[in-house]
């Protein structure tokens, strides 16, 4: 039972009580939330949101509505990125969203398809579409940084990590832009370098066929691993944490060698002394290596990835933090301007499905909710905006308590926890969690700023 007696501007006392059970919860928050919602944060400058698909595209839309827009005024430039809409524009959308990140230095992205054969035929489209995510790198360039959202209360699979590790993917080139082959038969494979000046060939012998095979022909440039290394030394200064850079250099010694020469040339002459200063370091390691290493720390590091390691080791470090609904996901550009937030895990087809169907799902939305969260934190910090950087501080440790102190959480925490043993006493759906954590959102902000200007709350029982 909650009671508030509240007097309003006119000396008027109005009396309100609630019961909140597990069905009218939803009704309860909302409902106190219009008691105790402060003036808006004015947003100076606007950031870029891109929509997606299924069910992320759902529950994105109730964060936007009822996590966002209630406290803040923002200027939201829109792209729908939802594949029918790629579909039907060809894909323009989504380079015309990059180029407006750009702009205006801050995207933040829900969770997108990308098509293969069997999305080809069910949504009936012009074409197997590129992945917007890709498209974007691409067009911004930088680094993808994943890092865990760590709670007490879920188990880890890796219980030694008690702290972040935060994995910097290297968003370019490699066997992402590679070209591939399927050698039909017999046949010599050569690697042919024609100088733009008119100058000699390069001719290299790979393989000699002797019968069917694959090939495969990659690349990056020197420009996109000096700006890989310059968003990876930024982000370790920014966390003041030790930063490790892995390859193969052994085996690939001029391909992964060159990485390997960059990265250590540029901590020498630009960022060695800034290290030194918060008491931190730089470190190349062979990626075997660096992954038994990784397992036996307790964490607190950042870990640069080459685009394919990236890729592989952000999931087993998102389950080995205890789920990959617990992640987040941004892209940063070399000069640290840039900034696109998302949540590392896909659309949740199969909640969509049981969503369609009308059945009730437990959809983890804290990745979906700290894309919002990390990319007003970066438009916080270019506006010099504290009110907007601590309300983010807020919503994000609002998200965290639900859970860890409230032992309020999806299904898929539950099970983390329970297992076998989890039963639906365990778990809410996924608007009640989202309504609890607004309510703790609110609770922090009344703390924080003290009594409302529109009303005064004389008495309170029985709290949440």
């Amino acid at each position: 039972m909650l009671t508030l007696q509240i007097r309003n501007l006119s000396g008027l006392l109005v009396r309100r009580t609630w019961k909140p059970s597990y069905t009218n919860t939803r009704a309860f928050s909302t409902t106190f939330s219009r008691f105790q919602m402060a003036q808006k944060i004015v947003v100076k400058n606007p950031v870029v949101e891109l929509d997606g698909d299924e069910m992320t595209r759902i529950i994105w839309q109730k964060i936007r509505e009822e996590l966002i827009l209630p406290y803040l005024q923002v200027d939201i430039k829109y792209f729908d990125l939802g594949l029918e809409y790629r579909d039907k524009t060809n894909d323009q959308v989504t380079i015309d969203a990059a180029n407006a990140i750009l702009e205006h230095s801050v995207g933040i992205k829900c969770a997108t398809i990308t098509p293969d054969e069997a999305r080809v035929k069910e949504f009936n489209l012009k074409e197997m579409w590129k992945s917007p995510n890709g498209t974007i790198r691409n067009i911004l360039g930088g680094t993808v940084f994943r890092e865990p959202i760590v709670l007490e209360r879920i188990p880890k699979p890796v219980p030694g990590w008690v702290k972040p590790i935060i994995i910097g993917r290297h968003a370019f080139g490699d066997q992402y832009r590679s070209t591939d082959f399927v050698a039909p038969g017999p046949g010599k494979l050569q690697l042919v370098y024609t100088p733009t000046d008119g100058s000699v060939p390069t001719t290299l012998d790979v393989y000699d066929f002797q019968g069917q095979g694959v090939a495969m022909s990659m690349y990056n440039t020197d420009e996109s691993i000096t700006g890989f290394a310059h968003s990876s030394f930024k982000m370790a200064l920014a966390k003041k944490m030790n930063l490790f850079m892995s390859t193969k250099n052994t085996i690939l010694k001029k391909y992964d060698g060159r990485f390997k020469d960059i990265f250590q040339e540029i901590y020498d002459t630009t960022y060695k002394g800034d290290f030194e200063a918060v008491g931190t370091y730089y470190e190349h390691r062979l990626i075997d290596d660096m992954v038994a290493q990784a397992i036996k720390s307790d964490g607190g590091f950042v870990w640069a990835c080459k685009n394919y390691d990236g890729d592989v080791q952000s999931d087993i470090l998102a389950q080995g933090f205890g789920s990959l609904g617990m992640m987040t996901s941004e892209l940063i550009t070399p000069d640290g301007r840039v900034i696109e937030s998302e949540a590392a895990h896909g659309t949740v087809t199969r909640h969509y499905r049981e969503w369609q169907k009308g059945n009730e799902t437990s959809t983890n939305p804290v990745a979906s909710i700290f894309a919002w969260t990390r990319g007003l934190l970066h438009r916080a910090k270019l506006d010099g905006n504290d009110a907007l950087r601590q309300w983010c501080e807020d919503l994000e440790s609002a998200c965290v308590e639900v859970i860890d102190k409230d032992g309020i959480m999806t299904k898929d925490l539950a099970l983390a926890i329970h297992g076998k043993n989890m039963k639906r006493e365990h778990w809410v759906v996924t608007n009640v969690y989202m309504d609890h954590v607004k309510a703790k959102l609110d609770e922090k902000i009344i703390k924080r700023t003290g009594t409302n200007p529109l009303y005064t709350i004389l008495t309170t029982k029985d709290g949440f």
